[in-house]
């Protein structure tokens, strides 16, 4: 490891935080990147040494900050840069270390359309798809029938993708992933694909050496979703047994061969009711997840990707990748279940977290700190292993019972929902499962909860009759807090309904956010389902469509605005 002395960490969060704590095992200077407003966060605390970049997202800015920090290499971590291949380049070109795949390994895996032809070429099975101009598109749309799904050929996290179950609104479709995607990739290429339903989202670890060795470490199963964004995360696949397993790994090694790639990539499968399954994509990158293989395969992922970037022979052979146990990972958002799992934000006034056996948190939580709304709304994953599954889902349930984040809303009621659903303790949750079968609970407050006078209790703000004196309805869908023993949101179920369909034509923020577009001024005639703003938050965009048709009366914010959730937007007058 004399090559890798000094690493740049091009990141921020728990990824950050990780990667800050495999440089302290293994004896190399940490230098964090730190935005604006980064410079408080829990991995430049931790870092040796911190470097200030104007943007997560300026390659310029971070290899300068790395040249001048005399860094050895750069490590990316996940999200930002981390699959731009011309940021790659980039670090190469001034003789720095790149901890991750080649630049041209990069292009051909991160174009969704290459990969699949990659695919093809290894004899690998692909999902039935097309792409070619929209008439084309359209030809193939009548021949593949719906349900479909448009595709952004670069990028992922589902930014750029939208499903079609009537082929009446493909050109709609077509036309909005496109934007979303030139928005989010600076690419509009878009392509059709088959929507496969009840289907399991299973994917492969894989590393890769310098020297000619390649090995896959067991399949992680990432079914559990929401809005094509990964929930809950666990391996083995409770769906896949040894010969499936040894053709998932076999393929995923094929591809990424095929595509001259080196250190630690993902291969994401699709995986039928009878067994059928279709390579997805390649991600030529770190995962989130990779903590539940980290836990059942005993490799350290993130050592291994800097001993493979520093030249270093992979430290393990196919035969030696045993899995021991099994690992779930669930992910704790900034978001509200209950109101379509849009993002929260505020501050983190109490934050608790659990420490025992068989759990890991990755994190970079603290209390007091801000959840804004520029970044992932990712707060912490909490990991649980043991020697079988239904030990390690309830090592999980108890971890994540433990947890107390008081101050932002988060899924962490839906996460403890969840993991006690049939089908999920089953394993035979597919990746539709949540928006099909799961709704916010409803239970009511225990009886016999004392009526309290302290300022402090949480209850009182909320007036005499939550305090005691009435047994509210309040869902479990949100925020996660526990008062005497018990978990709530502090939300009637029936203020969310009115906060989803504000009375009076006020068409109000679902989430803080970012304002992106207006699209209509005052006096504007519009159609019901037309689109009127685009807000974002936390990589999340969200349409602001007419309910009715109607005028135009007022418009209470431009492009540019942050906005409150609950705040007014545009006040329509229905016809």
């Amino acid at each position: 490891m004399d090559r890798l002395r000094r690493l740049l960490i091009a990141n921020r969060g728990e990824i950050a935080v990780r990667i800050v704590r495999a440089c302290r095992e293994m004896g190399i200077a940490s230098i964090v990147a730190a935005a604006p407003g980064e410079r408080e966060g829990m991995a430049a605390w931790l870092a040796d040494e911190v470097t200030d970049v104007s943007t997560y997202l300026d390659g310029d800015g971070l290899v300068r900050a790395a040249v001048a920090a005399s860094a050895d290499a750069v490590h990316p971590g996940y999200g930002f840069l981390s699959e731009d291949p011309s940021f790659a380049e980039r670090v190469i070109g001034t003789g720095l270390l790149w901890v991750g795949p080649p630049p041209e390994a990069m292009r051909r895996l991160g174009d969704k359309l290459a990969a699949r032809a990659l695919a093809e070429a290894a004899g690998v099975p692909v999902v039935p798809g097309s792409a070619a101009d929209d008439g084309t598109l359209v030809r193939e749309a009548e021949r593949l029938g719906t349900p479909l799904l448009v595709k952004a050929a670069a990028g992922g996290g589902g930014r750029g993708m939208r499903a079609i179950d009537d082929l009446a609104d493909l050109q709609r479709a077509l036309a909005a992933a496109r934007d979303e995607a030139g928005s989010a990739f600076g690419d509009g290429r878009v392509f059709l694909e088959r929507r496969l339903e009840r289907v399991r989202h299973v994917e492969v670890q894989i590393l890769l050496d310098d020297h000619g060795n390649a090995v896959h470490l067991g399949e992680r199963d990432c079914s559990l979703q929401r809005r094509h964004q990964k929930l809950v995360e666990e391996s083995p696949s409770p769906a896949v047994g040894p010969d499936l397993r040894e053709a998932l790994g076999s393929a995923a090694v094929a591809i990424a061969e095929r595509a001259g790639y080196r250190g630690a990539g993902t291969a994401e499968f699709l995986l039928a009711e009878d067994g059928a399954w279709w390579f997805l994509e390649m991600n030529a990158r770190l995962q989130v997840e990779h903590p539940v293989t980290e836990a059942v395969t005993g490799v350290d992922l993130v050592r291994a990707q800097l001993e493979i970037a520093a030249g270093a022979v992979l430290g393990v052979r196919q035969d030696d990748v045993v899995a021991r146990g099994h690992a779930v990972e669930a992910r704790v958002y900034a978001e509200d279940p209950a109101n379509g799992f849009l993002p929260t934000g505020g501050r983190v006034d109490l934050l608790d977290l659990p420490r025992a056996p068989g759990v890991r948190i990755d994190t970079a939580l603290r209390q007091g700190v801000v959840i804004g709304l520029g970044y992932d709304p990712l707060l912490a994953k909490v990991i649980a292993h043991a020697e079988d599954r239904p030990r390690a889902l309830a090592r999980l349930r108890a971890a994540l019972d433990a947890v107390r984040i008081v101050g932002v809303t988060t899924n962490l009621g839906f996460l403890l929902d969840a993991l006690t659903r049939r089908e999920v303790i089953d394993g035979t949750a597919d990746t539709d499962w949540v928006e099909r079968s799961w709704t916010p609970q409803v239970p009511e407050l225990p009886t016999g909860v004392p009526v309290s006078t302290d300022p402090s209790d949480p209850w009182i703000a909320f007036g005499p009759e939550a305090a005691g004196s009435r047994d509210p309805k309040v869902t479990v869908a949100g925020s996660h807090a526990q008062f005497r023993g018990w978990s709530f949101v502090v939300a009637d179920e029936e203020l969310v309904a009115a906060e989803l369909s504000p009375p009076g034509g006020s068409l109000t923020a679902p989430m803080p956010a970012g304002v992106l577009e207006v699209g209509v001024e005052e006096g504007d005639e519009v159609q019901a389902g037309q689109v009127l703003a685009l807000l974002e938050a936390m990589k999340i965009q969200v349409q602001i469509t007419a309910p009715a048709a109607g005028t135009i009366r007022t418009v209470h914010v431009r492009a540019g605005d942050v906005v409150a959730r609950d705040q007014p937007l545009i006040e329509l007058e229905e016809r």
